[in-house]
């Protein structure tokens, strides 16, 4: 799991990049859930104040997908006309990213690039703007409970002990402690 400290040199190195291309967006388009904060640190290093969302629900669980994404939140917002980075924290299969670059031009944006932290090798989709290539399950910082709930349901619906579940998220860099905190919190609802 890459911590808070190694996201945002990651979102830096992106920004460079972007400035060093010439690319000035007018506004930055965060994919709901996990493009929203990676967009809201880009909107602060690249000085662009125009900031929206846009919603898509594709993942129901742990490697579990719907068999298409679906659009959820459309952008609240005009921009036609607009040069825009779309912002999603990674990009797996890439029918989720297809879709929304699909939206977006079908509400007249002039220029548009997509950045993502992480980007998967069989990917339907390359990113102009991305860290690094991966295979791995990445566990971002700011989806450590949901993924958690995630595999003590996984674990429920297979034959998976829930300790060889949670043995799988701290090998993805996630504290035990944490873990155990986050169990304790769930007992308590």
């Amino acid at each position: 799991m890459p911590s808070w400290n190694q996201v945002y040199e990651i979102l830096l190195e992106l920004a460079e990049q972007i400035q060093a291309e010439g690319f000035k967006p007018d506004m930055i388009v965060g994919i709901s859930r996990g493009g929203l904060l990676p967009a809201r640190v880009l909107s602060d290093l690249l000085e662009v104040a125009r900031i929206t969302s846009v919603g898509v629900e594709f993942y129901v669980g742990i490697y579990e997908t719907n068999s298409e994404p679906c659009l959820t939140q459309q952008i609240p917002l005009s921009i036609l006309d607009q040069k825009v980075l779309l912002v999603d924290d990674v990009v797996d299969t890439g029918k989720s990213a297809l879709l929304i670059k699909e939206y977006l031009s079908r509400q007249g944006v002039r220029e548009m690039r997509f950045l993502t932290l992480y980007y998967k090798p069989w990917s339907g989709i390359r990113p102009d703007f991305y860290s690094k290539e991966t295979s791995e399950w990445i566990v971002f910082p700011w989806e450590v409970k949901e993924t958690l709930v995630k595999l003590e349901k996984n674990s429920e619906k297979s034959n998976e002990s829930l300790e060889r579940a949670i043995s799988r998220l701290t090998g993805s860099g996630v504290s035990k402690e944490l873990v155990d905190r986050l169990l304790k919190s769930r007992s308590k609802h």
